[in-house]
């Protein structure tokens, strides 16, 4: 696959006309070329046939990162090196946002670009106009052969070059290898989501390697089901499962994008329950699509684009509530729930509906109604479910076992799907699916389930390490922490400040990183983290280096609500005395006046286990965790309460911060 819209060896290209070149990347751009766009690759090409004429090698212009939507102003293979240059065609002065963006680029081929993983790569930013530079080259301390970016004007690429050279060793790079070698990005759901709706497939921005279950063949199978639902006129639902960050939700909106035309009866809807969820992505998708509009040289206003949007994505509340009012079928005749698990329990819906919507008497579980509303369809309907395994929060969600259930209590037509994984503990379904009659009626796919986490990509047992050590499984904990430690870092630490330091260190170019805690963590006060001072999950995980609100300020802190499906590239998460190691089993506390009581009912238990699940499956290439000393003198803050939780996370064997 030719990734570039121009691409040659460097011999003929310092031969080659300019204009030849640059109406060659006019062609093959996807949406034309501005004039202005023109006249800047025409003056990257002078700068390069210029200062190339010595070299051998091979040139790519617009180099393209699927994961990112973007493209690399021009990649070189030069000797032994990768270099990747961001012009800034005019400019006197570096960007910050310039240097990350470089910084990006080059980290993006590192991480997913096959044959670049063991190649130096070096990233250059380049104001033309400048005389500014720095060209001492360096390598980033992480020891995977990326350098940080040098910055120079034009007339002093050619010595950025060659001291880059000067400091790399190693055999020529073969081009041909390199450009055949295969790209498997792993994006976070923002990014994935803005691919998507931008019409790229999800072959385009999913691994392929056989080591994780290619998202295209569950995406595949719920289509058959769709369409075999439409072909005979039946009405199924699906249960799509998998482990933390295996992309269920990206599941979900990549079959909401193939059906996304109103004017067909395929068209479908997804729907999420998860507020800070649906805020950010219907934020960044419309922030992506006023900037795209921009780049075209057109206009669009950020209402406009946030009013597409949310036809795309809905609030599964808002949807419900319109059920409530209009008792027609909807237009959609497929929905998609994402963390259908968090669905209400009949006692939360019933309430819910006496207190806000003055439905005294109300007799349906969350689940039970949203099937009913599809089930007003005459012909046929298709419901999709995205289930996540223990990743119940909160006091009144359902589990998957109401959905099941309600299937048999009220719709014995449903024709139900599953992968053989729903029958797991962790799914609390299998005590309901033994009672469906007749059992014919589940049909068994393997297909929909996704068994490896895709949110590290670095190490794919990130969630079985989590949840052998919330299990108290020391032994094997130690064991898979031993197998991924080389490539996910994960630190423990006492003091949060160098924690903080931590994560700055780690993080390289635009590399999101934050602060996670408990929402019951109510005694972290002293170390400036207060979950009960409200933060904008929007702002905390959208906004750039510079706004005080954003995670990388490492001011406000998330809790469990406002991460859960989302993630950062490296998380710090700080352990408070609401959830405290036993030999035996965890002591589970809430903060109650100016003392912590013990939580007794199991249900609220498992709501705590799984809120540490969240937190410590959020990070996509490495955290730390932070178990405070605790305070002597402060009887809320005992060290007692903190000092086993740190011994048995120590003796699991994190990396200790000194």
């Amino acid at each position: 696959m030719n990734r570039a819209y121009y691409s040659s060896v460097i011999e003929e290209f310092v031969q080659a006309s300019a204009r030849e070149i640059v109406g060659t990347l006019s062609a093959a751009s996807e949406f034309g070329a501005e004039p202005e766009q023109k006249n800047a690759w025409l003056e990257e090409v002078r700068i390069l046939q210029t200062i190339l004429k010595s070299r051998r090698g091979s040139i790519y212009f617009e180099f393209s990162i699927p994961r990112m939507g973007r493209r690399v102003d021009v990649v070189l293979l030069i000797g032994p090196v990768v270099f990747v240059l961001e012009f800034k065609v005019g400019e006197k002065q570096f960007t910050s946002s310039g240097f990350d963006q470089v910084f990006d680029y080059a980290l993006d081929l590192k991480n997913f670009h096959e044959p670049s993983h063991l190649l130096a790569i070096a990233p250059i930013l380049i104001a033309t106009e400048t005389a500014y530079s720095e060209l001492n080259p360096r390598f980033t301390p992480h020891n995977d052969n990326v350098l940080f970016p040098l910055k120079c004007g034009a007339r002093e690429l050619d010595r950025a070059i060659n001291n880059v050279l000067a400091l790399v060793e190693g055999p020529d790079i073969d081009a041909s290898v390199w450009e055949a070698g295969s790209y498997r990005p792993t994006p976070s759901i923002i990014e994935a989501a803005m691919a998507l709706y931008n019409q790229h497939s999800v072959k385009d921005i999913s691994r392929s390697d056989a080591t994780a279950k290619n998202l295209s063949t569950t995406s595949d199978a719920i289509s058959r089901i769709i369409a075999e639902s439409r072909q005979n006129s039946r009405k199924s639902i699906c249960f799509v499962t998998g482990v933390p960050g295996a992309g269920k939700t990206l599941v979900g909106l990549n079959v909401a994008t193939l059906h996304i035309d109103k004017s067909s009866d395929l068209y479908s809807v997804f729907l999420s329950g998860n507020g800070p969820l649906v805020a950010i992505l219907r934020e960044a998708l419309a922030r992506d699509k006023v900037a795209f509009e921009k780049r075209m040289g057109r206009a669009k206003r950020k209402g406009e684009a946030l009013s597409e949007v949310k036809a795309f994505i809905q609030n599964v509340h808002n949807f419900r509530d319109d059920s409530l009012v209009d008792p027609s079928p909807p237009i959609e005749h497929v929905a998609l729930f994402d963390e259908a698990q968090r669905a209400w329990n009949l006692a939360k819906t019933a309430d819910f509906m006496k207190r806000r919507k003055k439905r005294p008497g109300f007799n349906r579980s969350e689940p039970e109604f949203l099937i009913s509303c599809l089930d007003r369809h005459k012909d046929w309907a298709t419901i999709i479910c995205l289930v996540g395994g223990g990743q119940e929060i909160n006091t009144g969600e359902a589990g998957i076992g109401e959905w099941i259930e309600s299937l048999i209590r009220s719709y014995p037509e449903w024709n139900i799907f599953i992968s053989s994984r729903l029958t797991d503990s962790e799914y609390n379904a299998q005590g309901a699916l033994t009672r469906v009659k007749p059992a014919g009626r589940i049909s068994y796919n393997d297909d929909l389930h996704l068994g490896v986490s895709m949110r590290s990509f670095r190490a794919e047992n990130v969630s079985l390490l989590v949840k052998q050590l919330l299990d108290l499984e020391e032994e094997q904990a130690k064991e898979t922490l031993l197998k991924i430690k080389d490539n996910y870092p994960i630190a423990l630490a006492r003091d949060l400040s160098k924690a903080k330091l931590w994560l700055r260190e780690k993080a390289r170019g635009s590399e999101r990183f934050g602060i996670v805690v408990s929402s019951h963590a109510e005694r972290l006060k002293p170390h400036a983290i207060d979950v009960k001072t409200p933060m904008n999950p929007v702002q905390w995980f959208l906004e750039g280096k510079e706004h005080v609100r954003s995670s990388y300020y490492l001011e406000d802190v998330a809790t469990e609500f406002d991460v859960q499906g989302l993630e950062l590239d490296w998380v710090c998460v700080t352990w408070d005395a609401d959830f405290r190691y036993g030999k035996t089993s965890w002591e589970h506390r809430s903060f109650v006046g100016s003392k912590w009581n013990l939580i007794k009912k199991p249900e609220r238990q498992l709501y705590q286990k799984n809120a540490y699940r969240v937190l410590l499956t959020r990070a996509r290439q490495g955290m730390v965790i932070v178990v405070p000393q605790g305070d002597p003198t402060d009887p809320t803050r005992k060290p007692a309460y903190y000092d086993a939780t740190y011994n048995y996370l120590k003796e699991v064997g994190f990396s200790i911060l000194q």
